[in-house]
């Protein structure tokens, strides 16, 4: 009786191949951070806005605030081993979220914020930059928070809010 070796082998060059395929296809695409990114945060009263240049001044667009009586910006950067990789920014006129990722790295960060009014905590979600491959990816969510209430941004480099990095809140937070 005459075995087909040949087919046997190639059998199992197959299916090692479709193994090692399905190990690659579940991987996760990107590291964390490690360390986690530095962080710079600014902040800007409002009422004294419109407002640009000095510390909002960045690579890629700048950051601008408008006029908004009683309202506090903030403005985050992100740097990895002297690379800007990010920036968020809290707008309290119309109370807007703008979130970049500014370099092609295969990681992101995630922003969870919340606000406090009328004596109760209000938990509006964890945003991030859509991840493509274009220079920039920018994600703009406009929240509706009532005026003056108190605004906390928490930057982490996990999804599910791990791996926290860094945040404007409690004494530091934005307001709306």
């Amino acid at each position: 009786m005459r075995r087909n070796t040949g087919k046997r082998f190639a059998g199992t060059v197959t299916g090692a191949l479709l193994a090692v395929g399905a190990l690659f296809a579940t991987a996760t695409p990107a590291q964390a951070y490690d360390p986690d990114p530095g962080v710079s945060t600014y902040y800007r009263d409002t009422d004294g806005c419109p407002c640009s240049g000095g510390t909002l001044t960045d690579p890629f667009d700048g950051t601008h605030f408008a006029h908004d009586a009683g309202g506090l910006a903030v403005k985050m950067e992100l740097d990895d081993a002297g690379w800007f990789v990010g920036k968020v920014e809290f707008h309290p006129n119309d109370e807007k979220l703008w979130v970049y990722d500014t370099k092609n790295d295969g990681d992101t960060f995630y922003v969870a914020v919340g606000y406090a009014s009328g004596g109760s905590y209000h938990d509006l979600g964890t945003f991030s930059a859509p991840g493509t491959s274009d220079t920039v990816d920018l994600t703009v969510k406009d929240l509706d928070i009532p005026d003056g209430a108190s605004v906390d941004i928490t930057l982490y480099d996990g999804s599910g809010r791990a791996d926290y990095i860094a945040a404007a809140r409690g004494t530091g937070a934005a307001v709306a």
